[in-house]
């Protein structure tokens, strides 16, 4: 193999298919042809990442994890407020935390104070929609009635699909704003969803 551009002291070749990485740069070709450096390494990741974050929070919509209210929050998000998703998010989940002990602890009372569990339910819907969190908003609207007819197994049953939803809900963000610190870190900017 023949690198075209200068001589070079120190080579690290790894062959997979017709891709060849050689040190810190992205290189294709053939063996026993002179071969191009296309770009750096670094924008093959850059790129990467940026598809993975698109595909991801385009999954996130799609399984209904998120609704339009996201990316409406997105939007809010510029130069001069560059973490203003992760600070809302954060809020929220700050604020999930707090909502779901009140309303584990609402139930564990004697009696249940129904009450004051749909009040903790109704906050919690209005957070999450508010974030565009479809999924939880959703299972909180169906705790709401539960709340209403007073029916406890019902209520019982919600929260712990509160909790699951919640759970997913945070670790698929957590991913997706891991992604966008990788984006920015290498310099890059991140993509849109429409």
């Amino acid at each position: 193999m023949k690198i075209v551009k200068g001589q070079l002291n120190f080579i690290v070749l790894l062959h997979v298919s017709e891709i060849w990485i050689h040190k810190h740069m992205y290189v294709a070709g053939k063996t026993g042809r002179s071969v191009q450096i296309l770009f750096p390494l670094s924008s093959l990741k850059l790129t990467t990442w940026q598809r993975q974050l698109r595909d991801h929070q385009a999954s996130m919509i799609r399984e209904g994890f998120l609704d339009d209210q996201f990316i409406q929050l997105q939007k809010l998000q510029d130069e001069s407020t560059p973490d203003f998703v992760i600070e809302v998010i954060t809020m929220f989940f700050d604020d999930s935390e707090n909502l779901l002990n009140n309303m584990k602890r609402a139930l564990e009372q004697s009696p249940v104070d129904f009450r004051q569990l749909d009040a903790h339910v109704h906050q919690y819907k209005g957070s999450s929609a508010s974030v565009g969190a479809a999924r939880v908003k959703n299972v909180c609207a169906s705790f709401r009635n539960f709340c209403d007819t007073q029916n406890l197994e019902g209520c019982v049953r919600c929260l712990q699909q509160l909790q699951h939803e919640y759970s997913l809900l945070k670790n698929n963000l957590q991913h997706l704003f891991r992604l966008q610190q990788q984006i920015q870190a290498a310099g890059g900017s991140i993509p849109t969803i429409e």
